[in-house]
């Protein structure tokens, strides 16, 4: 992906509710997964997709806790 599609996404992400982040971050895990069987079975074609949800992954659960108030400590 390209950093403005990134930064794009990364905004539309901020404007959900914490159940629509969640809906989304269950929708990416379930891309994974495909991704991962398609590569055990040899019928992936870009393996690079691979990292592209690993890390859409990782960023929509940052967003997720940027929401989150903060713990009091």
């Amino acid at each position: 992906m390209k950093l403005k599609e990134i930064n794009k996404k990364l905004t539309e992400y901020r404007g959900f509710d914490d159940a629509k982040l969640r809906e989304e971050i269950v929708r990416l895990k379930k891309e994974q997964f495909n991704l991962r069987f398609q590569q055990a079975t040899g019928q992936l074609e870009s393996t690079a997709r691979i990292r592209d949800v690993r890390r859409m992954i990782a960023r929509t659960q940052a967003v997720l806790r940027e929401k989150a108030p903060k713990a009091a400590v």
